[in-house]
């Protein structure tokens, strides 16, 4: 009889826990791109379908946050201060950028509007570049 190896259901948590979370994140970006072409593509001049649509978009999110929240407790303490420290210079550079962004506009000093579907794509950009870095830096 073999012994069971004991970082196998360790790998399989991890998984589970990945999937979930991906899981998640999927159905969030399915509900925001019903929330954003379901007006103008599957219903024509009905609010109260969009209003649903924003709902569902809102409580999947509140799910998703609690699904990435239960992920983070359950990695390993490496990858979670990495994970941690990625999202603290995500939310920085956003706040930081943001802000600074909006005051510059407002003295009319930017020549040209901003799509805001940028903002999410650079927020992202910036928060796997600083999960790489982590990991270069805890090698």
């Amino acid at each position: 009889m073999q012994a069971e190896n004991p970082t196998w259901g360790g790998h399989q948590d991890s998984i589970k826990r990945s999937v979930h979370l991906a899981l998640w994140t999927l159905a969030w970006a399915a509900t925001l791109a019903l929330a954003r072409f379901g007006p103008s593509v599957l219903w024509e001049s009905q609010p109260v379908a969009s209003w649903v649509a924003v709902a569902a978009n809102l409580a999947v999110g509140v799910g998703w946050i609690v699904a990435h929240a239960r992920y983070l407790r359950g990695i390993d303490e490496l990858q979670r201060k990495i994970m941690q420290d990625a999202l603290a210079v995500t939310l920085g550079v956003g706040w930081v950028g943001g802000f600074a962004y909006v005051v510059a506009d407002g003295a009319d000093l930017i020549a040209y509007a901003a799509s805001t579907g940028v903002f999410p794509v650079l927020l992202g950009v910036i928060y796997m570049m600083a999960i790489v870095v982590g990991n270069l830096r805890y090698r």
